[in-house]
């Protein structure tokens, strides 16, 4: 009699442990999703100026207190966008990274509003022995001829655009290398009248970039180095006109009247002469 009540009682205490351990996992299972949410992020690395797909993205759960604002819960809602940056796996896709709803991918995709994109020819003296990549800012100089004040032809080298973002170097857009590469071409990112100066510029010279820091937004005026600055060298002296030789003034003298005198003639023989005194 007594061993059939223990076996009741541990009977019921087996399942209302049971019942406790359900409904515990149950309440869990519940509280867990409710702070999860579906985040849209990068499947593999993604260019900037290529356009999504649903083989570039998938959803993960992410906790609801961390969601990165401007994330996607639809993969779908991607769909024909185009990356402004670059991604890395896993990343998610935001609505700051992505180009204007209709915008067509490639490099057009990643010019800034109210900018051009031209391109220079380059080597791997004039890009920056291959530093120059895209992300990075440079500035251009250019070496041309310039005339002075006396009509006369000197050189002079001078910066005529400054803090130029880098667009492309050759047909690549990535931002993510830091290894340099030698190429033929350079795109950059500039405004309308500045592409101008830039076109003109390397019609009347020689182009060279100059990298500079990323962070560095100092705008120096330059004025230009001739060879007359850069031997420090003084300026030219103006030419003064040589003054006319002075020829002396010879003193003009009148010829005096001959002196009167008295003559008296002398005859001797047959000959005659006059002597006067």
């Amino acid at each position: 009699m007594k061993n059939s009540r223990a076996f009741v009682m541990l009977a019921i205490a087996v399942l209302a442990g049971l019942a406790a351990v359900s409904f515990a996992s149950r309440w869990l299972l519940q509280t867990s999703s409710s702070a999860m949410t579906s985040v849209a992020v990068a499947t593999s690395d993604i260019s900037l100026g290529q356009p999504l797909n649903q083989n570039l993205v998938h959803l993960v759960s992410w906790p609801n207190s961390s969601v990165p604002p401007g994330a996607f819960a639809d993969a779908k809602a991607l769909e024909g966008r185009v990356l402004l940056t670059s991604l890395a796996p896993g990343e998610p896709v935001l609505e700051a990274k992505l180009a204007p709803q209709g915008t067509k991918g490639g490099l057009s995709a990643v010019i800034g509003e109210g900018h051009r994109a031209i391109t220079v020819r380059v080597n791997d003296v004039v890009g920056v022995a291959g530093f120059a990549l895209p992300g990075n800012y440079v500035d251009v100089i250019v070496n041309t001829q310039q005339a002075n004040k006396t009509d006369t032809q000197q050189s002079i080298s001078k910066i005529v655009l400054e803090k130029i973002l880098v667009l492309a170097v050759a047909q690549q857009v990535s931002r993510d290398d830091t290894a340099p590469k030698v190429v033929n071409a350079v795109t950059l990112e500039v405004t309308p009248e500045q592409a101008e100066k830039l076109d003109l510029a390397r019609s009347v010279g020689t182009l060279s970039l100059v990298l500079r820091n990323q962070v560095d937004k100092q705008t120096p005026n330059t004025g230009g180095a001739t060879k007359l600055t850069l031997l420090d060298l003084p300026a030219s002296a103006p030419v003064v006109a040589a003054a006319e030789p002075v020829h002396p003034v010879r003193a003009k003298y009148a010829a005096r009247p001959a002196p009167k005198r008295d003559c008296v003639g002398v005859l001797s023989g047959v000959t005659g002469s006059v002597e006067c005194f």
